[in-house]
């Protein structure tokens, strides 16, 4: 039982323990009333791992990073707040195992006070509800039961923990926690955003390059001109270029940084005869290690510091993005309200594809994804064959138009859609059915001269 493994370590540390516990618990404060206060000079540490402890007394990862945090909370000048990305108790995440084998090393009272985690998988593996990890950390640290997201400031920084369990706490366009998040975006228009969560949209260990149950997080995070998001699950380091929900590279003033720090102690997933994934800028899975974070007004520092001590990925001063939250203009989601040519009609080979909208979109959702505004040919046989075609937006009449590569073949019956992929300026998906749960694409049909 790691209870036992570190008794002698927390009797020396016991010896100490009144003051620390002092330090941690005024440290919590600092950080919390710091976002009140301008006239602090001394800029917020965050700092953090996921995938954290283990029970069986032959793995020290968890040890090892705890005695980083100590390292760098005991000596801090500024206020601290420790993070977790989940799985952060192993193997189900049980209040017995947060009390007896995450407790004795992230979680000893002058670290747990200061911690405000987020959950993974692994915390529901034995309840639907990841009982142990809300009777653990409580409703102070962890919000409210249930839900699993929340958010506070931290300095001039908007911080926020969200729950990506899909399964348990839905996670597409128009559930709860997406509303919420962009209703809390919304109410904190700051320079400088960062949200973290367990599964991450993109990795170099993912089969498929990324996981495509977070991107509404992501499409919401974008369009409030969010800056960082940190993830776990994936057991190693990782540190990818400023990236769109899409996983274009944007401009760096633009898209958002993504930090995998799976690195907590349980286990490491090795990056061998991996092919990086597109705009992956740093990888390490040779130890286990914490990401610490400075979070200057309208910039920040990071270090991913390893067990060994190294700093094997660091940068500093990086800008955030400048404007904060957008407003919507129109509340709700965006629809089509016209086409050319209109469902069932015909149309000549040479002329374009059009969808007009109820309000003025963000063209880079309608221009960059190859498969937001599609057409294809309907083929007798049932099958369909992809039209080759140049998309672009016009802000004045609000229009997107398809420009297809060559003339559609005359007589032949074609389909257009636009997905809900297409979202207005505020972050809001196309919703063409808003009476039908989840959102609807816009699609129809028309016959060449």
């Amino acid at each position: 039982m790691k209870s036992m493994k570190l008794g002698m370590i927390w009797v020396l540390v016991g010896m100490g323990m009144a003051m620390l516990l002092s330090v941690g618990v005024l440290g919590f404060a600092q950080s919390v009333s710091a976002q009140d206060s301008t006239d602090d000079p001394v800029d917020p540490v965050f700092v953090g791992a996921g995938d954290i402890a283990s029970c069986d007394d032959t793995l020290t990862g968890d040890d090892a990073t705890a005695k980083l945090l100590h390292d760098i909370v005991d000596t801090a000048t500024s206020p601290t707040t420790v993070f977790t990305t989940g799985d952060n108790a192993y193997e189900e995440g049980t209040i017995s195992q947060y009390n007896n084998c995450y407790g004795p090393n992230w979680g000893v009272p002058e670290l747990k006070a200061i911690t405000r985690p987020s959950p993974g998988n692994h915390e529901y593996y034995q309840s639907a509800g990841a009982a142990g990890y809300f009777q653990y950390y409580g409703t102070l640290l962890a919000g409210d039961p249930g839900k699993g997201y929340y958010s506070y400031d931290l300095g001039s920084w908007h911080i926020i923990s969200l729950n990506s369990n899909c399964k348990f706490v839905a996670c597409a366009d128009g559930s709860a926690q997406v509303t919420w998040l962009k209703a809390d975006l919304a109410a904190h228009p700051t320079a400088c955003t960062l949200a973290y969560w367990h599964h991450p949209r993109f990795s170099s260990k993912l089969s498929s390059g990324g996981n495509s149950s977070v991107k509404p997080f992501w499409d919401a995070l974008y369009a409030a001109n969010a800056d960082v998001v940190l993830n776990g699950h994936i057991h190693n380091y990782e540190r990818f270029a400023p990236q769109t929900p899409t996983g274009e590279k944007d401009d760096p003033a633009r898209g958002i940084r993504e930090f995998v720090v799976g690195t907590g102690g349980y286990s490491l997933n090795t990056f061998d005869n991996v092919t990086p994934a597109l705009n992956s800028e740093s990888r390490y899975a040779k130890d286990y290690g914490v990401l610490k974070l400075t979070l200057h007004p309208t910039s920040y520092d990071w270090q991913f510091v390893a067990a060994d001590g190294t700093t094997p990925d660091s940068g500093s001063n990086y800008p955030c993005e400048p404007g904060g939250t957008t407003t919507d203009p129109v509340p709700g989601p965006p629809t089509v309200i016209s086409t050319s040519p209109a469902n069932n009609t015909t149309w000549p080979a040479t002329a374009n594809v059009t969808a007009t909208f109820s309000e003025d979109m963000n063209a880079s959702s309608i221009v960059t994804p190859a498969t937001t505004f599609k057409l294809v040919k309907l083929n007798a046989n049932g099958t369909t064959t992809k039209v080759t075609a140049t998309v672009s937006y016009d802000t004045a009449t609000k229009q997107a138009i398809l420009d297809p590569a060559s003339d559609l073949s005359p007589g032949q019956t074609y389909k257009a859609t636009v997905t809900t992929g297409a979202q207005d300026s505020a972050g809001n998906a196309l919703d063409q059915k808003p009476n039908i749960a989840g959102n609807q694409s816009k699609s129809w049909k028309f016959t060449v001269q």
